[in-house]
């Protein structure tokens, strides 16, 4: 059965909302039970449990993160979140401004079982040291 671009457009919203909610078990609700998330590829995060870990990472670094989602595209059972997110890094204090996108294979509950997560990690560190 086709995914409706509808449909995978509302879960984009609701997984934006999980992670303004800075709840990992939230944002790891919306992957299936192995599903995975690759960021600029690194090593993989897999499971519920692996993707918690991730997003607590995030919130540990950022914890006032505040995420943005400004497109969202699909076709068939793949998608790309396109995102941004504002903040200010925990141990420096300096605020950060970062893009980046997700692209996912998705399953019919529109579970991501696929994730591969890219930003600028340069540019991060840049603002992090305030360079």
């Amino acid at each position: 059965m086709p995914i409706e671009p509808s449909a995978v457009e509302e879960m984009a919203h609701a997984y934006t909302a999980a992670w303004n909610s800075k709840s990992p078990e939230a944002v790891a609700s919306f992957y299936a039970e192995n599903g995975q998330i690759i960021i600029n590829r690194g090593d993989p995060w897999t499971g519920r449990s692996g993707i918690q870990e991730m997003a607590a990472g995030f919130y540990k670094d950022v914890p006032d993160l505040s995420l943005t989602c400004n497109d969202i595209r699909c076709a068939g059972s793949h998608a790309v979140y396109v995102w941004s997110f504002a903040g200010h890094h925990a141990g420096t204090g300096r605020e950060l401004r970062v893009r980046g996108w997700e692209e996912w294979e998705l399953d019919d509950e529109l579970k991501v079982k696929a994730s591969l997560g890219w930003f600028d990690a340069e540019e991060y560190a840049r603002q992090v040291e305030g360079r």
